[in-house]
């Protein structure tokens, strides 16, 4: 079952990279990372590896038998339900849930805030084959609390879920808005989802609910789109910035080292200074899915870039995402951590400073001292 599911992912993935680009609906001529066919990343075009280097690769993992098996198993604890569902409106407390690879849930300015939302059993185009879940989600989609907002970093099957997309859309209650990357709009619309806006890299949006308000930025970072042959690059990613008035969140999505973090950190000094509480309260940055360099370098940073990124945006706290839930790289489940560990001792960093969580585990983060106005007065 292995060696089919393996070569079912093979297939799919070569189609992806070897794909046509269509039309880019959403082309602006006056931005550099528009293209008429898609997008392109700002620092580099060297994202995609050819179907040859993608046979290689599965030639290689085939051969030396990787992933190897995990050592532990991922961390799992059973979830705080009762504080989550009660942490509502004004008394809320900034708070982080890991549910799993890059889903969290994040409670902060009143709203209740899902990242990339994947609870289905693969990562795949279909249920039979592909990367399997080898943790059950942190919460289930039927005890999360109601959700105000999903954030969508890309469309890759990891990151964009159709079976919990469409179960978020009937909520009891109302659906949450779904803010997505330019182009995705038409996928969920396409999916019976109609409450949602997409966004292009630095556009800003106000969600404001009744118990509550964020300002939400879409950031550049450096990765590739694609769900099908035909796609490739035909919708944006990026990673987000949300801003509360006592509570500030970056979450990178999936990214290769790159510039932009610093551009980043740039883009939202005035908002940052020390006075005003100084960088992102926390940061939720990829650790998982590095192995082997020769094929992952340019897509998917390993712990060692992870840290440049926390320093590089100059973060309070950050917490590893991406990992210990799929195999889909070389690397073992249990490795990130372990690397992780090695790359924040070379940078003089503690575990306090950048960390990882046990699937289910509630991280409770401080308010900041200053409360900031969501326009930056």
């Amino acid at each position: 079952m292995k060696t089919k599911t393996t070569w079912v992912t093979v297939l799919c993935a070569i189609g992806l990279l070897l794909g046509c680009s269509t039309v880019n609906d959403n082309y602006n001529a006056s931005k550099k990372h528009h293209r008429p066919e898609g997008f392109q990343n700002n620092y580099t075009e060297a994202t995609d590896k050819s179907g040859a280097e993608l046979l290689r690769w599965m030639w290689q993992r085939q051969r030396d038998g990787l992933p190897k098996p995990p050592q532990q198993p991922t961390p799992v604890v059973a979830p705080e339900l009762a504080f989550v569902h009660a942490n509502v409106g004004k008394t809320q407390e900034p708070a982080i849930t890991w549910i799993g690879h890059a889903t969290m849930l994040v409670q902060m300015g009143g709203l209740n805030i899902l990242l990339d939302p994947v609870f289905s059993d693969r990562v795949s185009p279909v249920q039979f084959a592909g990367p399997k879940r080898y943790q059950p989600p942190g919460i289930a989609l039927a005890n999360l609390p109601h959700i105000d907002l999903v954030l969508i970093s890309h469309n890759h099957y990891d990151h964009l879920d159709i079976g919990s997309v469409k179960a978020l859309n009937t909520q009891a209650g109302g659906p949450p808005l779904f803010i997505v990357p330019l182009g995705v709009k038409k996928w969920m619309a396409d999916a019976g989802i109609e409450n949602v806006k997409q966004m292009d890299w630095w556009d800003t949006t106000q969600v404001k609910l009744p118990l509550g308000a964020v300002d939400v930025h879409f950031t550049p970072v450096q990765h590739w789109s694609s769900r099908t042959p035909t796609d490739r690059r035909a919708t944006l990613w990026g990673g987000y910035a949300v801003f509360a008035p006592d509570f500030q969140m970056y979450f990178s999505g999936d990214t290769g080292y790159s510039q932009d973090f610093k551009d980043t950190q740039a883009h939202f000094a005035a908002r940052q200074t020390a006075a005003l509480g100084g960088g992102f309260d926390v940061a939720l940055i990829a650790v998982g899915a590095y192995e082997p360099r020769w094929f992952m370098k340019e897509q998917h940073v390993n712990p060692a870039e992870a840290v440049q990124i926390h320093l590089d945006l100059k973060a309070k706290r950050s917490i590893g995402v991406h990992w210990g839930t799929f195999d889909l790289t070389d690397e073992s489940l249990d490795q990130p951590p372990k690397d992780l560990a090695a790359a924040r001792a070379a940078n003089g960093l503690v575990a306090q400073d950048f960390d990882v969580m046990a699937i289910g585990q509630t991280l409770k983060l401080p308010r900041r001292s200053v409360r900031v106005a969501l326009d930056g007065r």
